[in-house]
């Protein structure tokens, strides 16, 4: 009696269906079902911890998207308590978005990321548009190294819970479900959002989101012989007229119009609906994931009367699930490139870093994919890892970038520069696989151009060669003019120059990692200036040095820092030398000289959004004094100076200087809200004639600065305000700049 009047409660609480299938009533297949939804899907993980909560044995599971993601990683056996922690712990704007470390770029690639604000595809000189705005590495990494315990496994079936995911033919509009494979690889294409992620290669396909055609896949998880079915739908309902505001509202509504129809078919075969509060949340709204993943509790918490009856149903309980231990490192002891044809093995794997047969952390392998899409040479590398023979084979499908000509652009504005707007354009592969060319025009109050062709060899001897023109216009005071014109005009306080500098260096460089370079040059540099001022004979600006130098140079540089303008942690050293062999137009009098100049520094966390960073800096010059065109000037704020100049704060642009200076920066940061940055900032210096040889570097401070500013890091670049001030200067004063610094 007591079993007949269980049976009755539950056909109350269950479909009719469910009991159609005599064969169920001894132990019941349950199959779970999970939509789509982006963010909403997060809500799974909180519905899922109410399923085992109720001790329900989940049999087989169907997802798409985010419901695919989700799904495997619960069918591998991740609890969902551990689930909830992973994803709190993400940082999806890094995920998503392929923001790659700054670490994982070279030189020259953090030159570029610092430069452009906009890059866009310009093959055969016709503007196009990336095909999406994320290749997916970041997200594929992580799933990587959540399943790598199941690379051995090609059935989805073989599963500790058999599973599967729906994704989409791109070329063909084909559903297909995907249930043999390399999982990740799965998974990824199921959640490739179309124009968000790249679709991605499989097999002979090429897939895309899997919620373009089945966003609901239930049909599929009856078919794997399941009895009752549990849906969990964080799918969005039809907008009403008052809510469609815009085109994209309404192209967005056309879309679901399929969607949501079928789901009308697809209800009825769902024996328990669970269906979280989602509104006011969007695909994209994983900042508000732990509200989420509780409205997914909730939601399933309400449906708890069914969920126990399933379970009680249930002859056989479902296994205790453990926190799973992720694997911090593996052996790879092979490592196979596939379909790289413009860019060398050697390339390659000198951006990958590791060799085989050598242990690899997680962290190795990840930072590794990141110097490659640093290059933005590549697609999105949707790698394999299986079991080898005393390790693992590292398989690397290469698809190469098909745009090889880009346009850039920035603009820029700073009190020494003034108003900047760049143009310019980057050729890949122009003579050989490896090299890439670029020109940037500068337009605006001073007319720049720069020019690099670079022959990259990763880890061995790569080449290049750089022209550079660069002019501005600046007063400077009198201690900077030539002695011979002081004495000439002694009334003379201070002078407009116009500064024309022309630099052609051929130069070869290593690597040792993507933040270690050391290399040799050769130079030429052609430096002009002239005043209006002063006059000459004829009436024309007078010139006042008109020079040709000819040198050869080394340099080392580290730079491990996590951002060039608002730096939280890591360390910097730029070390450089040039001994100068000839010169003209010195009337016989050239004699050779060296200049030799260093910057190092760190930058150090305090909280997660406060920093400090040091960093100090010198330089002298030996041998002949008599030409000043090269001497140490300091004074203003920016990046990027050409020559010997310096920035100090609490001065004007070109202030003050000598043959020799010593610096010191104290820069203390808080990031108050997400890319908005107050700062504080004091700098010291020493410079003059001949400081390291009467000992002045080391005594107190001849000049002293002090700044407190804001900063917001825009997208064409930084934003910055200062308020300036200095005990040896009577006014205070603002500087202002805006743009990546060029």
């Amino acid at each position: 009696m007591v079993k007949k009047g269980f049976l009755l409660i539950a056909v109350m609480l269950l479909s009719v269906r469910f009991f159609a299938q005599e064969v169920s009533q001894h132990d019941p297949k349950v199959g779970l079902v999970l939509s789509g939804g982006g963010a909403k899907g997060l809500a799974h993980i909180g519905a899922l911890k109410a399923i085992d909560e109720a001790g329900i044995r989940v049999d087989y599971i169907g997802g798409t998207s985010m419901g695919a993601i989700v799904g495997a990683l619960y069918a591998t056996g991740y609890a969902p308590s551990q689930l909830d922690s992973i994803f709190k712990e993400t940082n999806f704007d890094v995920l998503l978005q392929d923001k790659v470390p700054r670490t994982a770029m070279s030189f020259y690639e953090k030159q570029s990321h610092e430069r452009y604000a906009l890059t866009l595809p310009f093959d055969k000189f016709k503007v196009s548009f990336p095909t999406s705005l994320s290749k997916g590495q970041n997200l594929y990494n992580l799933l990587s190294r959540l399943l790598f315990d199941y690379n051995h496994t090609e059935d989805f079936n073989e599963l500790p819970i058999p599973f599967f995911c729906m994704a989409t033919d791109v070329e063909t509009g084909e559903q297909i479900k995907l249930d043999k494979g390399y999982l990740p690889r799965a998974i990824a294409a199921s959640a490739a959002i179309p124009s968000f992620f790249e679709p991605v290669p499989y097999g002979e396909r090429l897939l895309i989101d899997g919620g373009v055609n089945n966003n609901y896949p239930v049909d599929e998880v009856i078919a794997m012989g399941t009895d009752i079915i549990i849906g969990i739908d964080v799918q969005d309902s039809l907008a009403t007229r008052e809510n469609l505001n815009s085109a994209i509202d309404v192209l967005t509504q056309i879309n679901f119009y399929n969607t949501i129809n079928d789901m009308k078919e697809k209800l009825k075969k769902t024996d328990l609906h669970i269906r979280p509060d989602i509104k006011g949340f969007n695909m994209m709204s994983f900042s508000k994931g732990s509200v989420i993943i509780e409205n997914g509790y909730e939601a399933a918490k309400m449906k708890m009367p069914q969920l126990d009856s399933i379970a009680r149903l249930q002859i056989k309980k479902p296994e205790k699930r453990l926190s799973i231990k992720l694997r911090d490192s593996f052996l790879i002891d092979k490592l196979a490139l596939e379909g790289n044809k413009k860019y060398t093995r050697a390339y390659i794997k000198g951006k990958l870093r590791y060799t085989t047969e050598e242990l690899t952390a997680f962290d190795d392998l990840e930072q590794g994919m990141s110097n490659l899409m640093a290059t933005n040479n590549f697609n999105g590398i949707k790698y394999e890892l299986r079991p080898n023979r005393k390790g693992y084979a590292l398989t690397l499908p290469i698809s190469e970038s098909h745009n090889e000509m880009l346009l850039r652009m920035g603009v820029h504005y700073d009190g020494l520069y003034k108003s900047a707007a760049l143009f310019g354009i980057t050729k890949k592969h122009l003579f050989f696989n490896d090299d890439v060319l670029y020109f940037d025009f500068i337009m605006g109050d001073n007319v720049r151009y720069d020019f690099e062709y670079y022959l990259d060899k990763g880890f061995y001897w790569s080449f290049g060669v750089k022209s550079r023109f660069n002019y501005f216009e600046k007063d400077i005071d009198y201690d900077f003019l030539p002695e011979s014109l002081a004495e000439q005009f002694p009334d003379l306080n201070s002078l407009d120059v116009k500064l024309s500098d022309v630099t052609n260096q051929i130069y070869m460089q290593t690597v040792l990692r993507e933040e270690f370079t050391f290399g040799v040059g050769l130079e030429h540099k052609f430096l002009k200036a002239q005043t209006e001022t002063i006059t000459d004979d004829n009436g024309d600006d007078m010139v006042l040095e008109s020079h040709d130098y000819f040198s050869s140079y080394g340099f080392l540089k580290f730079d491990s820092l996590d951002d060039k303008y608002f730096p939280s942690k890591g360390f910097f050293f730029d070390g450089d030398f040039h001994l100068y062999l000839f010169g003209s137009n010195f009337d016989g009098n050239f004699s050779q000289f060296s200049i030799a100049k260093a910057k190092t520094g760190f930058a150090v966390p305090i909280t997660h959004n406060i920093s400090f960073d040091l960093f100090t800096e010198g330089g002298f010059k030996f041998g002949s004094t008599e030409t000043r065109a090269l001497d140490f000037v300091l004074g203003g704020y920016g990046n990027d100076f050409i020559n010997n100049i310096s920035p100090f704060l609490g001065y004007d642009y070109i202030s003050f200087g000598g043959d020799s200076y010593v610096k010191g920066t104290f820069n203390a940061d808080w990031e108050f809200v997400k890319k908005n940055h107050l700062n504080f900032t004091v700098n010291y210096a020493n410079a003059g004639e001949n400081i390291f040889e009467r000992g002045e570097w080391f005594t107190l401070p001849d000049y002293s600065g002090y700044s407190i500013g804001y900063g917001y890091e825009s997208f064409v670049g930084p934003a910055q305000v200062k308020f300036n001030w200095s005990p040896e200067v009577e006014e205070s004063f603002l500087t202002f700049s805006i743009g990546y610094w060029f």
